[in-house]
């Protein structure tokens, strides 16, 4: 596994006046490529077939210049970026997942984990339903067009499968009769977005998809809101979904998300920006320059800098032709990344007091390395920072946190902690900290992977069966 921690997906739809909904498409998975790089694929609605292309890989791997000029002309499009969370990356697993029932067909991109998924597909093989692929996001699909065979139309479907869902969902659901809807689960857990531009509408897991496709925010998809736009351009909403209890995950503020996107009213940027300043004043440290590691430190290293008036520096370069590291098959070609990917900036850090930022510790073996490189650069000391609090359980909902004994907050100690990281003192925020730099959030956090609180009764995942 990579030293971060990983949530599946990302999804963007589109409505366009002109015909070029797969290349804006294109593009705004691009803007997403962080949220996964294990496959990619865009479903589009030309005269009421559904056609589509998707494999597994980056977004430029999969959609080669070649690819795309096949794609026919559309107006109406969703697309998906994947990253699974256990087992081998299929091709048939990738999104978005396409449905054949007798009345049509139905294509989905979903984000999140269905933690019923494994009741819910019983339930379809007993009625006939036949799988191909290990998702839940597969299960969603039949499930939805198992709903529309039972009449109420398309909408109504969508709406009726949802209040079978147990879990996390952003749902794009694109239909052959002229329409696209999104539906945001009702807590919330993974964000949505809707933006406008003088050709459409579209909607994206986050606004800065939108930025590069050319529109402009326009709001939020609140919790257990439909989204309807049909083929005319039209844009309806209504709340289909709730009331419940609410929670954002909150560590798509400290990790997950790009730092240009605003998710649910806060910007990311300045989230993570103060929660450096947070961890100024719970844990100051007599240090000489403060580092941040790259990417996601790099914000709370700021705040943390300005917050102790420390000069922030450069602790890094980072080779960005380097692929994210848990793509390598054997610990030692993993290691080997880790060192190729980050190389110390000798001239920063050299006979320095070294404050060093990062986001998280999981499993804490790739951060001892990185803290290992920085003295063997030459800094006297090293002060490990920490802009989230130590994970203590799994997740339920989408991030691959995994089983909690393999977690290092639950086998060692603090000070053991420190010292497996050779580090010469060790600060993490603290749960209130990090909530009060993303209090300008509009929605209240799960913070479940931290505290063990969920918003939803978690016992139904021992259920569940399937890769994301």
């Amino acid at each position: 596994m990579d030293r971060k921690l990983h949530e599946e997906c990302g999804v963007f739809g589109i409505r366009t006046t002109h015909d070029e909904a797969a290349g804006i498409t294109y593009n705004a998975l691009l803007a997403l490529q962080h949220r996964g790089q294990e496959g990619a694929g865009i479903a589009v609605l030309r005269d009421q077939a559904i056609l589509y292309h998707k494999d597994v890989g980056l977004v430029s791997e999969v959609f080669t210049p070649q690819v795309l000029n096949k794609i026919p002309a559309a107006h109406l499009a969703i697309g998906h970026v994947r990253y699974s969370t256990t087992g081998g990356n299929r091709k048939e697993n990738t999104q978005p997942v396409v449905t054949e029932y007798l009345k049509g067909r139905i294509a989905i991109s979903h984000n999140g984990n269905i933690i019923n998924a494994a009741a819910l597909r019983e339930k379809l093989r007993r009625a006939g339903c036949d799988f191909n692929a290990t998702t839940d996001s597969e299960v969603v699909s039949s499930l939805i067009a198992y709903e529309i065979l039972q009449g109420g139309g398309f909408e109504e479907a969508i709406v009726k499968a949802a209040k079978q869902l147990r879990g996390a969902y952003t749902l794009l659901v694109l239909g052959s009769g002229d329409r696209l809807c999104a539906l945001r689960d009702p807590s919330g857990f993974r964000p949505l977005c809707l933006g406008r531009s003088n050709h459409g509408w579209a909607v994206a897991s986050e606004s800065c998809a939108l930025d590069s496709a050319g529109f402009d925010f326009l709001r939020d998809v609140q919790p257990g809101e439909l989204i309807t736009i049909d083929g005319r351009g039209r844009m309806s909403s209504r709340m289909a979904l709730g009331p419940t209890k609410l929670g954002m995950c909150l560590f798509e503020y400290v990790y997950f998300a790009r730092t240009d996107s605003v998710i649910d009213s806060l910007s990311v940027y300045e989230a993570r920006y103060r929660m450096g300043e947070v961890l100024a004043r719970e844990h100051p440290a007599k240090a000489d320059v403060v580092c941040g590691v790259p990417d996601s430190g790099l914000e709370a290293a700021m705040g943390y800098a300005a917050q102790s008036g420390l000069p922030c520096v450069p602790g890094f370069v980072k080779n960005r032709y380097i692929g994210r590291s848990f793509i390598f098959p054997s610990q030692a070609q993993r290691d080997m990344a880790v060192r190729l990917k980050l190389s110390p900036l000798r001239v920063n850090v050299a006979g320095k007091r070294v404050v060093l930022v990062d986001d998280s510790i999981v499993r804490g073996t790739t951060g001892a390395k990185i803290v290992s490189s920085l003295k063997a650069a030459g800094a006297r000391e090293v002060h490990l920072r920490i802009s989230s609090p130590p994970f203590y359980h799994t997740c339920y909902f989408g991030t691959d946190i995994g089983d909690e004994e393999n977690l290092i907050a639950n086998r060692l100690s603090h000070d053991e902690i420190t010292t497996s990281m050779g580090a010469d003192s060790l600060g993490y925020i603290s749960i209130e900290g990090l909530k009060s730099a993303c209090s300008g959030c509009s929605l209240p956090f799960c913070d479940g992977c931290f505290t063990g609180r969920y918003p939803l009764d978690a016992a139904e995942q021992s259920k569940t069966q399937f890769e994301q």
